[in-house]
């Protein structure tokens, strides 16, 4: 039995000691200084277990998504730099999106950044009928640095920031406050104010149980911050034994790690291989030109003048909805390869104004119907759609090919107020209530405030 239990010590030994010997460098260190993370971090069993892991398993994937996101990566850096922020949080966005710009999740985040619409909103993307900024990967990278700086501003360290980015800050602060008041504890013994302690355990539970609000729980945040106890990174990711809800959730201790660990691989071997070099320059030049488009526009024909595939413009332009620049829009950015920057400014005189309205389906619609209405042949709808089936869904959006005339007739939106009936918002618009009521599919007039009705005059 004593030499079974030698036997596993050795094991766990050696492999312990060939995590935290051979399979990282000073360049790592760096990783975790620019977030705030003191360096001893490194030896961190679990960390170096997740290092390990990706390290093994998620080579071949991490050089196919760089080598996927070579063209606009660059900017993404760039943005980071002008933002002065740290340069590892490509890494965060790895983390996130894995540099997917059409990434989604099942919380309906969004993006390079997986911002939910509400967040995406409160920092500038818009998110309406022409666009979902939120796959801007330029513009959702400034408001992710943004966001990014104010819970930098919050909590004093980056990795925490990072952390609140996943779990929100409202989590993180809870988290402080309990190992905070855990340290104080541990180290008065004996020798605390017992019922003050008692108290801020209690508000926090009932924090937990959603019979107290966020802001008693600020309250005692406030107050464990004055005191001389500041946990780290090592105290706040530690999973105390039968406690159900630990300081930080399961998938935000892994998440950081995560980050770092994508951070460390960029710093291994099999990046500076023959065949994957040219990864290592990505970041170094400009590869992405923005240009400004009048509103009306289709992808297609500024494909055309720039010289490029439509599916490759599509791919670098993915915020873009139904392909089509918003109407209202003077100049409109769009991102373009560098290199075709000189042939657009060449020949942007020629592009000329599409005509394309957005048709929202309606209750008996039919492509057959919505062709009659547009004097377009139903197949030509279907092509552009590229619809595999004549079945319609209700609010569907289709992408009609029109004469100028049938431009003007894009769906208007009445944002219902206190006091409005679909009737009085009938007449105002002289709108018959039928077709209002049609139009916006209601069996009746009930309406409620905050509803969208569509005018369609």
């Amino acid at each position: 039995m004593y030499r079974i239990i030698l036997s596993l010590l050795f094991s766990f030994s050696f492999v312990w000691a060939s995590l935290v010997g051979s399979n990282y460098n000073q360049r790592d260190l760096l990783v975790l200084k620019e977030l705030d993370i003191d360096a001893a971090y490194i030896t961190d069993y679990k960390l170096q277990k997740t290092y390990s892991r990706f390290l093994n398993n998620a080579q071949t994937k991490y050089i196919e998504k760089l080598n996927d996101a070579s063209l606009f990566v660059p900017k993404i850096k760039e943005i980071l730099r002008e933002e002065n922020m740290p340069s590892s949080f490509i890494y965060l966005a790895m983390a996130e999106s894995y540099l997917n710009l059409n990434a989604y999740s099942s919380a309906r985040a969004a993006g390079l950044w997986q911002f939910i619409p509400r967040t995406g909103r409160n920092y500038g993307l818009k998110n309406n009928l022409y666009v979902d900024e939120r796959l801007d990967f330029v513009k959702s990278t400034y408001a992710a640095s943004k966001y990014l700086k104010y819970l930098h501003r919050k909590f004093g360290k980056w990795y925490l920031a990072a952390i609140a980015y996943n779990c929100g800050e409202g989590r993180v602060i809870e988290a402080i406050t309990r190992a905070t008041i855990d340290m104080y504890v541990a180290d008065k013994g004996r020798n605390y104010n017992k019922k003050q302690i008692q108290q801020f355990r209690k508000t926090i539970k009932d924090y937990q149980k959603k019979r107290v609000r966020f802001k008693e729980l600020y309250k005692v945040y406030k107050v464990v911050r004055t005191w001389n106890y500041k946990p780290d990174v090592n105290e706040l990711l530690t999973v105390q034994k039968g406690l159900r809800r630990q300081y930080l959730p399961r998938e935000s201790r892994g998440y950081i790690r995560k980050i770092i660990s994508l951070g460390f691989m960029n710093n291994r071997e099999f990046i500076s291989t023959a065949s994957n070099s040219h990864l290592l320059n990505i970041g170094s030049s400009t590869s992405i030109a923005t240009i400004y488009v009048k509103g009306g526009m289709h992808l297609k024909n500024i494909a055309q003048v720039v010289g490029i595939e439509y599916k490759e413009l599509s791919n670098l332009n993915r915020h873009i909805r139904r392909n089509i620049i918003p109407y209202e829009s003077k100049a409109y950015p769009l991102y373009i390869p560098y290199s075709r920057l000189a042939r657009f400014n060449a020949n942007k005189g020629s592009l000329k104004k599409s005509s394309f309205a957005v048709h929202i389906v309606k209750r008996g619609d039919t492509l057959g119907k919505i062709g009659e209405k547009y004097k377009v042949s139903y197949n030509v709808i279907k092509k552009y759609n590229k619809l595999k089936s004549n079945f319609l869904s209700i609010n569907q959006k289709l992408v009609i090919p029109v004469a100028v005339e049938y431009v003007a007739m894009k769906p208007k939106f009445y944002l219902v107020k206190s006091g409005d009936t679909l009737d009085a918002i009938s007449k105002r618009y002289k709108i018959d209530l039928n077709k209002l009521m049609k139009d916006n599919n209601k069996r009746t007039s009930l309406i409620n405030i905050g509803d969208k009705i569509v005018i369609n005059n």
